[in-house]
């Protein structure tokens, strides 16, 4: 089958006391190309531990992930990471940030460059190329970060709270370029968040996640993420099912936060 299969994954951290955590059990989930998929949900409910395992950072204790008929045994350009931070090399520039993968594969330097340029022209940073990342503003190195993701050309892209960390308006017109970069290259991308609103403008499928062990909770399929492609998100906001999903979905996850405190409790 080709897209990616989630098979019965669960994970199970072994501590030095002898005791252990459950982060997740038996999460199946399946994908197919062109899939834009938001996460969310309480911490500890296993998000980043599953988007782990995908990127092939983590060897699950039981199950496998299967990508285009094969099993992921460890990490692979075909599986493209975007961090928090944007990971980059500060002793690069742009260009060479982003030139990295495919000087790695050994791509012709015409072609390697022609690709840096066209993904650099995508991200709006063409202008930027000979700078050094860290004259770039937090949103600049995201972008940088996104478009070196690409040039690997990898056919899924993961994405660890990527824009988690940047000021409300560049957070806006960065989730703007993400849904533009999911139509545009019909790549399957999967986006872990903390933000409700973000996790409803930016998934498709909205995957909710309980913790204790972490599991799928419930599946959402919005049509926001398409809307959002060539309007303003602003405007998507108003659209009358956006704040009706919304409040289900905190008080579905403030719930959830209600009840692990309540287990702390006890146990205190």
């Amino acid at each position: 089958m080709s897209g990616l299969s989630i098979q019965n994954i669960s994970m199970r951290f072994d501590l030095p006391n002898g005791s252990s955590v459950q982060a997740l059990k038996n999460v199946s989930l399946d994908l197919k190309k062109g899939d834009l998929m938001s996460v969310l949900g309480p911490s500890g409910c296993g998000k980043t531990t599953l988007l782990n395992i995908v990127a092939g950072f983590l060897a699950p204790t039981e199950g496998q992930i299967m990508l285009n008929d094969h099993v992921v045994k460890g990490p692979d350009a075909e599986r493209g990471m975007v961090f928090q931070q944007g990971a980059l090399f500060e002793w690069m520039n742009v260009r060479e940030n982003v030139g990295f993968g495919p000087r790695m594969k050994g791509m012709p330097k015409a072609e390697m460059n022609e690709t840096v340029d066209h993904l650099l022209d995508v991200v709006g940073l063409r202008d930027f190329k000979e700078k050094a990342v860290y004259e770039l503003s937090g949103g600049m190195q995201q972008r940088v970060a996104l478009a070196r993701c690409l040039a690997n050309d990898p056919d899924v892209i993961l994405m660890d709270e990527p824009l988690g960390a940047l000021d409300a308006l560049t957070r806006e017109k960065m989730q703007s370029l993400v849904l533009k970069l999911w139509k545009e290259t019909g790549k399957t991308i999967i986006l872990i968040t903390h933000s409700v609103e973000e996790a409803l403008l930016l998934g498709e499928r909205l995957l909710v996640m309980a913790p204790r062990p972490g599991r799928i909770h419930r599946e959402y399929r919005l049509p926001f993420a398409d809307l959002g492609v060539n309007a303003d998100l602003r405007e998507v906001k108003k659209h009358p099912d956006y704040a009706k999903t919304r409040e289900e979905i905190l008080s579905m996850i403030w719930d959830m936060e209600e009840e692990i405190m309540g287990r702390q409790e006890e146990q205190a």
